[in-house]
């Protein structure tokens, strides 16, 4: 009689410790376990620039890296961090485009998890020449080659320590191109096409691509307008005029006094400043 209770005692025992295990794991899974789909609570925008790889943070709740995002094609190749945690999740995408980006999150199943809406702006681009700097704001939208152009001179620092070589009174000052001495810089990349026919002017405080006789000859020389200046405009296939890709949203009073240092022949350069006008640095800001 005592050995058959002691047995029953046992298997007590055992289904007890089942039980609990049970409850054990039915924590687990409630705490965000496999059996549960992902939940996105919001997100957080760390880095969204034109041209560059976008940073966005999601927050929520049994996140995983397999999730899928979708932000149309105004930001590519979307993909979250292998070492995203369950709570935080990090986004990542090459921006193409500016304005609105719709961001939808789905599981890997196709539940849509979360849709919002981010911006992105108009690129900004700070010159800076010593305590002075003038910014510009582009627009990819009507000049995209020549943005997307400019902007990879800017991320590889070839306009740190170039001039501004080229200044006429109540007309434009130029610069991109050359270094102490009108030495010409090297690493140019290749020529680009023509975007003079986009819907901007030469007006005051715009700035422009420029180039030799030959339409699609920029690199990476620009200049900035003083006045208004619409002759330089688009009319025809046989006049194209200059790409405007931006204008100065700041500092056009810096532009303004550059524009009164007396110039001179350098080099058989007419039109030079003769006292150097050095871009110490150009960075992207937005």
């Amino acid at each position: 009689m005592k050995k058959r209770e002691y047995k029953l005692m046992r298997c007590d025992l055992r289904w007890g410790a089942a039980l609990v295990l049970s409850g054990v794991l039915g924590l687990l899974s409630a705490c965000g376990g496999s059996g549960f789909s992902p939940a996105v609570t919001g997100v957080q925008v760390q880095t969204l620039q034109y041209g560059r790889t976008a940073s966005i943070y999601v927050g929520g709740n049994d996140l995983r890296s397999t999730m899928v995002a979708d932000l149309g094609p105004g930001c590519t190749s979307p993909a979250f961090s292998s070492n995203s945690s369950t709570t935080l999740a990090l986004l990542t995408c090459n921006v193409t485009a500016v304005g609105t980006l719709p961001l939808t999150i789905k599981s890997a199943a196709g539940q849509v998890l979360y849709q919002t809406s981010l911006t992105v702006p108009k690129p900004q681009v700070v010159l800076a020449n010593g305590q002075s700097s003038v910014t510009l704001e582009l627009d990819p939208a009507a000049a995209p080659v020549t943005v997307d152009n400019f902007l990879a001179y800017v991320k590889q620092g070839f306009y740190k320590d170039t001039l501004i070589h080229r200044v006429i009174k109540g007309f434009v000052i130029q610069g991109g191109g050359y270094t102490t001495g009108m030495v010409k810089k090297t690493g140019q990349t290749a020529a680009i096409a023509l975007e003079s026919n986009n819907g901007l002017s030469n007006l005051r405080g715009t700035v422009a691509m420029a180039r030799t006789s030959d339409p699609n000859s920029a690199t990476s020389e620009f200049f900035i307008n003083l006045v208004d200046n619409t002759s330089l405009d688009y009319v025809s296939a046989s006049s194209p005029g200059y790409a405007v890709f931006g204008k100065v949203i700041s500092g056009m009073d810096v532009v303004d006094a550059i524009a009164l240092q007396p110039t001179g022949s350098v080099s058989g350069f007419s039109d030079v400043p003769l006292s150097d006008v050095t871009v110490t640095s150009v960075t992207q800001i937005k």
